[in-house]
């Protein structure tokens, strides 16, 4: 670009881009190069100048795209020549940033076949490159390289930044096409060629970058004094370099319009590092390979595990467990750390041991609940998996006890009622009845309904001294299902009456009626499984069960309901009787000790034995036709200093999640 150019609206007349896109072949020693590259442009972190600087790259890429790949003017010197030699850190970072803004356009406007030839050399004059040689995949093992290799110091921030992203603009061919990209050159080689060596080294440096936190340094932080004699990447950044060129490295912070996009996600590296680690190990499995990314993820060990393993497992290694859980339970704001979550749970088998172990599960679910506490604000998405990871966890019966263990004080995000003390247990029961009732009359969502539901069934043989708020809310939702289920047996019966001779289309009522009963059912065998399992450790429940036992007369004798309906009115008459003995107008302390002393009195073989409750989390088949539009949906609006036009984006729709 040049030294001289700062602002976008220069861009188009800045004579050494007239050059790089002119017809003129340079060549590789040509001073031009490393003009073009020493320049003071401030890398954009917001949507909106991002999109401006790509309106300004629009006509000068796609001059550049319609020119013949020639000797060392195209953009494939650019890419190997700074990349891979000891030129200022400076300049390598440009001359990546500038080979990005390229590339953005380009896979949008180009196949892959197409960009491919951008990246090929024909035969050149003796001492320098001939033949055809894959500069594609020489630039993707480069990036590789420099992701793993450099250390993540102040000064190399930025160039680690614009390393990840470029990778990521490269895997973006997916977002314009609807259907699953399961091969093509980029594919194959970030798959198959000189970067799977590296494919451990690589998922875990993502890992470390999303753990590490690091917030973009300070203009004044990048300014490097000089290395000893030797250097590497490092070398030769001499102290008269002004700061002012530094503020390319600030990625936005000085000179940007408003510096809110930074405010709003000041860790654009661990952002930008979580993206492109979920876009690898959401990749498809090839014809006769797995995906190795994910092989990585699912396999890897904590660094404390000393233990051999019986089979050697590709591209396994350690990492920190402690530090991963740490970042994860700061991090659930974000749909991508929620997702990630997810994975690990659900993928690797060590890590969801190492989490189901620790002692301080509060700080973990905690973020999960207040996600479907504020699912009114949440992409449904999100919701979904927050939901699965309590779905996950409670398949764990030591979670189902521990959780009624821990002890909360004045939780700040639960508005409804003021809770100054309560089981963590407790709150999860609450937080999962609210969602529920959520889905019942906005979404209507039959899949949010049955994990909901699933993960209350696991819970419900551990239900531990249940705060009365959360018994009540439990046949609070049993009423609600109960009044819904009347009103459809009414609606049809009343459509019934109406429609003789009527031949139109008769609503599905008998469908209605056989999904509310369904779920009617699964809330009376989770009230079953509670009594039968832990009735003497839920006299809260017992008395708000009591409370409201005219609710349950109607199912008595429902064909659906009968077995059920057995240990519930053994239940309800044993304690009715007992009430009655203890005479009339008692206060509600002396309810309460009638129901603990007779819930220690009532005989356990009275009730009737039914299978224990058990949902285990199964992914659906091709999980890849869910995942990978929900990956890039987070790339395309989550994606720091990345901009995409709506038009032409095929793989989802712009309301999706």
């Amino acid at each position: 670009m040049g030294a001289n150019t700062s602002q976008v609206s220069e861009l188009s007349d800045n004579p050494s881009l007239k050059a790089l896109v002119g017809t003129e072949a340079i060549s590789e020693n040509d001073p031009f190069w490393n003009q073009l590259i020493s320049f003071t442009f401030i890398s954009p972190t917001s949507s909106g100048d991002s999109k401006l600087l790509e309106e300004a790259v629009i006509p000068l890429a796609k001059i550049l795209s319609m020119l013949k790949p020639r000797c060392g003017s195209s953009v494939t010197v650019s890419v190997v020549f700074p990349v891979c030699s000891q030129l200022f850190i400076w300049q390598a970072h440009n001359a990546l940033f500038m080979i990005r803004c390229l590339l953005k356009v380009f896979i949008r406007e180009m196949s892959e076949e197409e960009l491919h030839l951008q990246f090929s050399y024909q035969e050149r004059a003796p001492g320098t490159y001939t033949g055809n040689e894959d500069l594609l995949e020489e630039l993707m093992s480069n990036l590789v390289h420099l992701i793993v290799e450099v250390p993540l110091l102040d000064i190399t921030y930025s160039i680690l930044f614009e390393a990840v992203t470029t990778l990521l603009v490269l895997f973006s061919y997916q977002l314009f096409h609807k259907d699953i990209l399961r091969d093509g050159l980029i594919y194959q080689h970030i798959m198959k060629g000189r970067c799977l060596s590296l494919t451990s080294r690589l998922v875990k440096t993502l890992l470390y970058n999303f753990i590490r936190q690091e917030k973009c340094p300070p203009p004044a932080t990048h300014i490097f004094e000089p290395q000893a004699e030797g250097g590497g990447l490092l070398y030769g950044l001499a102290s008269g370099v002004a700061s002012g060129l530094w503020t390319v490295f600030t990625l936005g912070g000085a000179g940007s319009k408003t510096g809110l996009d930074q405010e709003q996600n000041p860790l654009p590296l661990s952002n930008q590092s979580l993206l492109l680690l979920l876009v690898l190990a959401n990749l498809t499995d090839g014809p006769d390979w797995p995906n190795p990314y994910r092989q990585a993820v699912t396999c890897f060990r904590n660094t404390q595990d000393t233990s051999s393993l019986p089979v050697e497992q590709p591209h396994t290694f350690q990492i920190n467990f402690n530090s991963l859980y740490t970042a994860l339970c700061e991090q659930q704001r974000s749909d991508q750390a929620t997702l990630l979550l997810y994975t690990l749970l659900h993928q690797n088998t060590n890590m969801r041991t190492y989490v189901l172990s620790r002692t301080d599960m509060d700080n973990l679910v905690m973020p999960i609940l207040e996600i479907l506490y504020h699912v009114e604000e949440r992409n449904s998405h999100h919701v979904y998996m927050a939901l699965i990871i309590l779905l996950i966890l409670t398949e764990d019966d030591a979670f189902n006890r521990s959780i009624h263990e821990v002890v909360l004080k004045n939780i700040s995000w639960y508005t409804e009622r003021s809770l100054t003390e309560i089981s963590l247990g407790s709150l999860l029961i609450l937080v999962v009845i609210r969602t529920i009732q959520f889905n019942m009359t906005r979404t209507r969502d039959k899949y949010l309904h049955t994990n909901c539901l699933a993960a209350l069934a696991n819970m419900s043989a551990q239900f531990r001294c249940l705060h009365q708020y959360a018994a009540q809310r439990i046949i609070s939702l049993f009423a609600l299902l109960s009044k819904k289920h009347n009103k459809v047996l009414e609606q049809a019966t009343q459509s019934l009456r109406g429609r003789q001779g009527d031949s139109t289309a008769l609503p599905d009522y008998a469908q209605d009626l056989n999904v509310i009963e369904e779920v009617i059912r699964m809330m009376l065998e989770i009230i079953n499984s509670c009594l039968c399992n832990s009735l003497h450790h839920n006299p809260n429940l017992v008395y708000a069960l009591l409370y409201k036992r005219e609710l349950f007369e109607q199912f008595r004798t429902h064909p659906s309901f009968q077995d059920i309906m057995q240990n519930l009115d053994t239940v309800i008459g044993f304690f009715s009787q007992r009430l009655e003995q203890a005479g009339s107008d008692l206060s509600v302390e002396r309810v309460q000790e009638v129901i603990m002393k007779g819930a220690q009195a009532l005989p356990k073989d009275r009730l009737k034995k039914f299978p224990e409750l058990k949902f285990k989390y199964v992914e659906e088949d091709q999980p890849e036709d869910f995942f990978i539009p929900y990956v890039w949906s987070l790339v395309f609006n989550s994606g720091v200093g990345l901009h995409w036009s709506p038009q032409g984006i095929e793989l989802f729709s712009m309301d999706s999640g």
